[in-house]
This record gives C-alpha cells, structure tokens and sequence, in this order.
C-alpha cells in the first residue's frame, strides 16, 4: 500500500519547501523505497507555460510534455524516478475537472461545491500521480502543496490532504511542515513567534504535524527547539533545524543526521535498510574541492530572477563536477548589450544565450551570438539561442541583411525563423497552431528524437540520435536552411518526422565549439551523471582558458 507525506509551508515562501521534499525524498530512496513527489500549486493558471519567469521562476518540462512547476527539476535532480504530467497539478486543473463533470451531468444534478466535490478530485489527481491500483504505485509518495498555510487559495488543498490522511490511517499519512524561525539582530535572538502561529493555523484546519522543518540562517540552538516544540505540539525529535547552507546537495545529510527519515518511516511502519548517502557525501566533496574554475556569461533578459534558468544553472555545475571545476555565471543584461559594450564578453571563458519569449533583448542576444563566432568564444545557444545565431548567421554570413524571426518582425522580408503550422507532439498527437492559436496551446512540448549528422560535434555528443525534451513555438524555417547551409552553417540535427532543424554548428576548422539546439537539454542533466552536451561545453570552456592563458 503507498504511504503517503504531506509537506506544507508557513510564514513566507522561497524557503526551499521544494528542496526539503527532495531531500526526504532522496533519503527514503537510498533506503531502499520506490519513491515519487508530487506538487501541488494553487493558482488558477492550468499550468505554468504562459506565466512570466518574473512571476514564477522556470517552467520545467517533462518527457511527456507537461509544463510544470520548477520544484520538478529539484525532485527528478534528486531522485531517480521520472516526472510526469500526474506529478503536478494546479487548481486550474481541478476547477476545469470538476467544470467539465458538471457539464456533463457526472454530479447528476447536485450543488457542486468545494467540499466535497473539489476536495474528491484533488484526492483523486494526487492518488494518480502516485500510481495507486496501478504496477506504477509506489512505496511513499511525497506531496508538496505549494503556498503557505492562511492562504485562501490553498485551503482546499489542505482539507483535501486532512481529509485523505483520515481515510488512509495514522499509519500510512505523515505531516510535515517548513517554517521560518527569523534571526532578529537588534534583539540578537532567533524568534519562534512565527513558527508558534503558523503551526496554530495549520491545528486550526485540522492537521497535526508530525515534524518541523524549522529555516533559518543558522543552526537552532536545543533551547529554541525545546521551546518550539512546546507551543506546537511536535515531539522535540521532530523539530529539525535547517539551516543555510552553501551547496543544496548538503541538506540530505542534513536532514538524515537529525532522524528525519527515521521519524518518517517510524510513523508509516516502514522497515527499511539504513540510508546510505555515501553518494552524496562525494557529490559535495566535488563541490567544495574543484580542481579549477571557468566563467560563463549568460546573455538573457531575466537575469534579475535567478530562478528563471534554475535547470540551466545546475546542468552548466553539473558539467563542472564531471571536470572538477566550478562553474561562476554572470548573468550579462541583453537588453543594455551594444556593438561598443560587446568587447566585455572578451573576458568570459564561454558565452551561453538561454531560452525566452518575446522581443524585449533580442538585439543584444543576437550581438551575443555574433561576438562569440568572430572571436572564437565557445558558444551554447538554447532554443531561442539557437534561433539568434541562425539570425546572426543569416544577416553577416548568408547576405540575408534584414533576416529575423516572425516572433519579433512579423513582416521581415526574411522569415528565417518562423511558425510551422503542424507538428507531432511527445505522445503522438498531431498538432495544429497559427498566429492566432493560444499562447497556452501552440508550443512543440515534451521528448522527440532528432537524427543527427555524421562527422560533426552533434554527433560526438549524442551519436546518430538525439531525444531531448522541448518548449518552444517558432522554427528555423526550413526554405533558408539551404542558403544557410551555403554560406557554411552545419544543419547537424533534425527531426525524424517534419524534419526541423534541432541543431546547428559551426565545423571545428572554423571555430573551436559553436552549438545552436532547439531543445532544452537542462531539463535532462543530473549530479550523477551530467548531462553530454553541458559536459562538452565546459571542456571546450576549459580549452578556451587554457589557449588565452598561453
């Protein structure tokens, strides 16, 4: 029977709930358990695709094309099992569910209400996701509901999950809840306050935790613990101290030394082996000790929100750990990137262009772009990165002066990059879009295989097929890709079935590493094992360094 735990947050969010749940989640897998996590959000969006990166951090996809919270990055980073659709829902989800039973007379004529109609169907979506009554289900399932408690948004989600744990028994539902303990520093004291009323809000809704997670910018000392487990009702075992640290791959450990996952499987009678984190215990030695370091400069448009290109930073540090070296990112502005500032990047030992949507800093990706291929900078462009170096390629080496892409000059006289109007989509679905479609419903999403072309760096990379994961609209339009060609692009991927272009590069004789794909390899990178395209980008980064040093 799958057991489940429930993590909620209080008092603030950005505490690392989505962290924390990995975390627990990774413990019980070294244990020995088939584990999943599944994230709850409750805004009204259906999903995250048409949301701002200002608003919402990085929109993760998943191999069978669902667009989701950035949390599902952290879990498939940390855990073996695959993300899927049913790994995230959003109370837009459930309200069209239960909208579109009540149009069909599912409810046979009765009053549709939250309780216990919308509540049933959250029950429902999160029993899915963890694959109950299926040869999918897993040991624990652990469900992280976005938000904090007191929120009026979230309060469906939490009667559903009290509702849910009272049906399945004390012994297979656990609670787990984040909270902030704040440092006050004219006081020189951490405060428990808070901690105090956000676990009264949640014994208000119903719900006892089992464990506290308790954030703070440094360890809690046992006084404090002590305290905070008498005014919430939380065994003093159960108050965790969690505290800052420098690397994300730390609070496993962190975690597991203070009994959390003892706690956990006690709770839900599950007798396991030890944990064993010895890989984990590496993985951070190959963080605190690199042998060297190269710098990345990253030309995108959300450099104020790190947390836009969440996936992207820890595949460019994972590449790093496979080479022993740390990675630094300076985020470069595109939008106050000019031909007279361009020289700056000279510095840099790489130059990376990111995915994105919309006009706003394109120019200055595409002088990007441009500045890595004339000076020999080893260059990454993701989706829309490859789509500025197709455009640059196309106005100062095709003799296409005006080149530019529908998204940001409908009327160019030059399209070389374009709307397709049909596309196959990850599960098989034929798809249709126009310049009128939906924002929500025009983009090719999810895992797709591409050929690759012998002899080039594509193929050393991937060998004859690539399978990536993918979350973009336009396309390199396909009646230029012969003049690009021409003028010396290397086309070195394109889909197997509409035959789209995934990749371009230029030939080494050319240039030491210059790479464009269409997809984004992010989403696929682990600390384990890297990711192949990131691998080779920080060893030509390194080589890069190396031939300036000389």
């Amino acid at each position: 029977m799958t057991k489940f735990v429930f993590v909620t947050g209080g008092v603030m969010s950005s505490l690392g709930k989505g962290i924390a749940a990995a975390s627990l989640a990774a413990i019980l897998e070294s244990r020995g358990l088939k584990v999943t996590l599944i994230k709850l959000d409750p805004y009204l969006n259906v999903d995250p695709g048409t949301m701002s990166p200002f608003q919402h951090g990085e929109v993760f996809v998943t191999d069978d094309g669902a667009e989701t919270d950035l949390d599902l990055g952290h879990y498939e980073r940390f855990i073996t099992t695959r993300m899927r659709k049913s790994n995230n829902f959003t109370s837009g989800q459930i309200y069209t569910a239960v909208l579109e039973k009540e149009r069909r007379g599912d409810y046979l004529g009765k009053t549709v209400q939250v309780i216990p109609h919308v509540t049933n169907e959250i029950q429902e979506y999160v029993k899915r996701g963890a694959g109950v009554g299926t040869p999918d289900a897993v040991d624990v399932a652990i469900v992280e509901i976005g938000g904090t408690v007191g929120d009026i948004e979230s309060l469906p989600f939490l009667e559903a999950v009290r509702q849910m744990a009272l049906k399945l028994g004390p012994q297979n539902a656990a609670f787990v809840h984040l909270t902030y303990v704040p440092y006050i520093a004219a006081a020189g004291e951490l405060k428990t306050k808070p901690t105090q009323h956000t676990v009264q809000k949640m014994r208000e809704i119903g719900i006892q935790p089992d464990a506290l997670l308790c954030r703070a910018d440094r360890p809690i000392p046992d006084e404090e613990r002590e305290k905070i487990s008498l005014f919430t009702n939380v065994a003093r075992h159960g108050v965790i101290s969690v505290w800052d640290a420098d690397t994300i791959y730390k609070v496993p450990r962190m975690l597991h030394e203070q009994g959390l996952d003892e706690l956990i499987c006690m709770k839900l009678q599950l007798f396991t082996r030890p944990a064993n984190l010895k890989r984990w215990d590496r993985l951070v030695n190959e963080v605190e000790n690199p042998k060297g370091e190269v710098t990345i400069a990253m030309a995108g448009k959300y450099t104020e929100l790190s947390d836009s290109y969440k996936s992207l930073n820890e595949a460019l540090r994972h590449a790093g750990i496979h080479h022993h070296v740390k990675v630094n990112i300076e985020y470069v502005d595109s939008e106050k990137l000019t031909a007279e500032s361009a020289g700056d990047l000279d510095r840099y030992d790489a130059i990376l262009v990111p995915g994105g949507f919309g006009k706003r800093g394109i120019e200055g990706k595409i002088l990007a772009a441009q500045h890595a291929r004339e000076n020999g900078i080893p260059y990454l462009g993701i989706c829309l990165g490859m789509q500025v170096a197709t455009i640059e390629y196309a106005r100062h080496m095709a003799g296409l002066a005006d080149a530019n892409s529908t998204e940001f000059e409908p009327e160019t006289p030059h399209p070389v990059i374009a709307l397709i109007d049909e596309w196959q989509d990850a599960d098989g679905t034929i798809q249709k879009r126009d310049a009128n479609s939906d924002l929500g419903g025009t983009m090719r999403l999810g895992a797709q295989s591409s050929d690759v072309k012998p002899g080039t760096i594509a193929h050393e990379i991937y060998g004859p097929v690539v399978t990536e994961r993918h979350r973009h609209r336009f396309e390199a339009n396909e009646k230029y890709l012969q003049r690009l060609q021409d003028a010396g692009l290397v086309i070195s991927a394109i889909t197997q079935r509409e035959k789209l272009t995934e990749m371009v590069e230029l030939p080494r004789e050319v240039h030491p590493w210059f790479v464009g794909v269409q997809f984004h390899p992010e989403f696929k990178s682990t600390p384990w094992d890297g990711h192949p395209l990131f691998i080779s980008y920080i060893e030509a980064a390194l080589q890069h360094k190396k031939r300036n040093a000389n």
